[in-house]
């Protein structure tokens, strides 16, 4: 490989990298946008908290826990690397990654996934958990919990020999955020206000609509380096495949969402398209670089539909989950994931099977360490706020702020 396609294909990685990190924006205006003002200033700090400590941890030793010594082939569910990072000899050679990118590239692409991760839980928890006790459980989860189930397929663990496939993270990333956000509405309970006393679901309605429109066509953006990066080179047909049909999945999954949801509440509800194009966002990320256009728009009109239904089974479940994350991230993640067995190049029922087992084994995996952490949180410092803090809002008891000031009381 001569310098110049090496260096063209790390500098797509750059700008991959520079994509993703550009999410962490998207998720930032969405989360409030769909929640109250009075929380917007907790959920900025959050997010913000997130993409540092996440990458610290990263860091430190999250990317040599998920990547254990890679020359090795001998990789154990545990296996760590050590603290710190170092590039390895050749690491800014083309003889590293065969050529599609340097060590520190390959470091700083992976760290904001593992950060993305955690965003996820952030918009599901919203409103009501304690800042404090959020802060602690991102240390674990971005430096344990994401790490080690991403051994298992990115880093040649036993997924990966079982020929389980992810290409982007419909499940390493979204489900694994989406499992645990499951967990944590689920241990912390609805907002106060969210259910009646007949147990029937009420609209809490967000306060900004349009802030959480740029959000999600913020995250669509970034979604072309979060997928196209993932071809881990600037190979001219496969990263245009993949941001075709990655593009068509956001699209169709938007349409999907609108159909279903104007047949069932006969209304054009802007929220559930947006969602909907994030979850046909997620549901091709598994399998973005396998699929073929017309398949890519069937998983996203799937994965739309889907949206609608999974919104209604959580607040049939009496579950409260302001952003609609569980929706997005868990069920079309798991659906994305499936749909490699089903479509594409590598469809089939073993390859189905092998799919779903994946699901499983990282499902329980996910709920099982969240429920212990949370457990734990909960019973030394407590997980959630006070009923007067709650309905006060968090901004002031947790932050001291306002995120938007009322200049009416400088007047003179």
């Amino acid at each position: 490989m001569d310098s110049g396609l090496f260096t063209a294909n790390n500098v797509w990685m750059m700008v991959a990298t520079v994509l993703v990190f550009f999410m962490h924006t998207g998720f930032a205006l969405l989360e409030i946008g769909l929640t109250r003002q009075k929380n917007t200033i907790n959920i900025l700090f959050k997010n913000i908290f997130i993409i540092t400590c996440g990458l610290l941890l990263y860091y430190a030793f999250g990317f040599n826990l998920m990547y254990p010594n890679f020359l090795d082939g001998d990789l154990g569910i545990f296996k760590f690397g050590g603290f710190g990072i170092e590039p390895p000899e050749n690491g800014m050679t083309v003889s590293y990654a065969n050529g599609g990118y340097t060590w520190w590239t390959d470091f700083l692409f992976q760290g904001m996934f593992a950060a993305t991760s955690a965003t996820i839980v952030s918009g599901a928890v919203a409103e009501r958990i304690k800042i404090s006790s959020f802060m602690i459980f991102t240390v674990i989860y971005v430096g344990l919990v994401y790490p080690i189930v991403g051994s298992w397929k990115w880093g040649g663990g036993f997924l990966d020999s079982w020929g389980f496939y992810d290409f982007a993270g419909s499940t390493l990333v979204h489900s694994v955020g989406g499992w645990v956000a499951l967990v944590a509405i689920t241990i912390l309970g609805s907002r106060i206000g969210k259910f009646d006393k007949n147990g029937k679901s009420k609209a809490i309605p967000g306060h900004n609509i349009p802030i959480a429109t740029a959000g999600v066509l913020i995250l669509w953006l970034g979604w072309f380096g979060f997928n196209g990066g993932s071809v881990l080179s600037a190979d001219p047909e496969l990263t245009s495949l993949v941001l075709t049909t990655t593009c068509l999945a956001a699209a169709s999954g938007g349409f999907g969402a609108i159909v279903l949801s104007g047949i069932f509440y006969k209304n054009l509800d802007l929220t559930m398209f947006l969602n909907g194009i994030l979850g046909g966002l997620v549901g091709i990320t598994a399998g973005a670089d396998l699929m073929s256009p017309n398949e890519a728009v069937l998983i996203g009109f799937i994965a739309g539909l889907i949206i609608v239904l999974g919104v209604s089974l959580i607040d049939k479940l009496k579950l409260d989950d302001p952003v609609g994350a569980v929706s997005v991230h868990l069920i079309c993640g798991i659906w994305g994931t499936l749909a490699v067995g089903i479509f594409g190049a590598k469809a089939g029922t073993e390859q189905f099977l092998t799919q779903l087992f994946g699901v499983l084994i990282i499902g329980g995996f996910c709920v099982i360490s969240a429920t212990i952490v949370l457990a734990i949180l909960k019973k030394i410092i407590g997980v959630r706020v006070s009923r007067d803090e709650e309905l006060e809002g968090l901004d002031i008891y947790e932050h001291g702020m306002d995120a938007y000031a009322d200049f009416r009381t400088n007047e003179h």
